[in-house]
């Protein structure tokens, strides 16, 4: 059996065959793709850092709800007494029977007491909800950019607004707030409602 050997061209006297390059159409095929896939990539990574922000922002907003509404209905189930009214220069007001139990704040004392007592109400000189109580320096910011004033509400076991402080009314608390557009994110609107009673009724 016979083995071929390989016969290469190049040798002496015979002249070695100058590589070739890419010709101008594959280069700008080659750009394109790679143009392409860099884009691809670009668009793929800002998508998923958007919807990371927006999730993010509404699990914020979820949790915040959570944390606040059952720090309230928590409070309005063991106080001793509860009034709604409104705050006007740090003042509370509560309404009186006869007018419609809504307002703007809400007070909640947890004993016989008077002397100390939790207050939630709206501040309208920059829009935001807040509590405090009767030590000072205890007043916080529960929501910034708040759209309704009227927050709070005395109802009947179906709904509808009180016009007295009769014993076992329920109180409601509708909060609507902005969110300001950020960073990859437009702004986004919340809307939370929540309804309480006392637990000892007297």
């Amino acid at each position: 059996m016979k083995l071929s050997v390989p016969f290469s061209r190049s040798g002496p006297g015979r002249s070695a065959k100058p590589s070739q390059g890419f010709t101008l159409p594959e280069i700008l095929i080659a750009m394109t793709v790679f143009v392409l896939v860099v884009v691809g990539i670009v668009s793929a990574n800002l998508f998923g850092l958007k919807m990371f922000q927006i999730t993010k922002a509404k699990l914020k907003a979820v949790e915040w709800s959570r944390r606040t509404f059952g720090q309230i209905t928590e409070e309005v189930h063991i106080c001793d007494t509860v009034y709604v009214g409104n705050m006007t220069n740090g003042v509370f007001a509560a309404l009186l029977d006869g007018e419609m139990q809504q307002g703007s704040s809400l007070l909640i004392y947890p004993g016989t007491n008077t002397a100390s007592y939790i207050v939630y109400y709206f501040n309208s000189s920059d829009q935001t909800f807040r509590r405090t109580t009767d030590q000072s320096g205890t007043a916080v910011i529960l929501a910034e950019s708040v759209t309704n004033g009227m927050m709070f509400s005395a109802q009947d076991f179906s709904g509808n607004v009180l016009t007295n402080s009769v014993n076992n009314r329920v109180i409601h608390l509708k909060l609507e707030f902005s969110q300001p557009e950020s960073f990859l994110q437009g702004p986004d609107y919340y809307k939370l409602e929540t309804s309480m009673t006392r637990r000892a009724l007297h």
